[in-house]
């Protein structure tokens, strides 16, 4: 591979073939960098490498999910899909265990809320009508 040499005016002379090579280096080792740092930020999450928090929004998605199936498959009526007035996420102790309860309340009809219970690590613990 030969560089290329050009002269300007000026009088300097001017290898065009290793700026182009240091050019696509420095472009090079940028794009690295940036794929490792966007790869590192991705990995650890927002609150660097705890795997076992399981966050509110994480029970409002999984939480909607389990409500969907119950719905879809008769274990809920029909009209808890329609009727549908409000969804709450909170926090709940018992003693050294925490959970999540996903809260689905209705406008009418009987009963008026179904509580959808997970573990602090995610895991689907039950459902039922009284919170309890």
């Amino acid at each position: 591979m030969s560089a290329v040499t050009v002269c300007n005016k000026g009088g300097f002379m001017v290898n065009i073939g290793s700026i182009a090579r240091r050019k696509n280096i420095i472009v090079s080792a940028g794009v690295i960098i940036i794929f490792l740092i966007a790869a590192l930020a991705v990995a650890h999450g927002p609150k660097g490498h705890s795997e076992a928090d399981f966050t509110a929004l994480q029970a409002a998605k999984k939480g909607v999910m389990l409500y969907d199936r119950l719905v879809s498959s008769g274990k809920l009526d029909e009209s808890w899909e329609t009727d549908l007035a409000r969804i709450e996420i909170f926090k709940n102790s018992n003693g050294p265990q925490k959970e999540l309860v996903v809260k689905f309340s209705r406008l009418e009809s009987e009963p008026r809320t179904v509580f959808i219970f997970f573990s602090g690590d995610g895991q689907y613990k039950g459902s039922n009508f009284t919170g309890k």
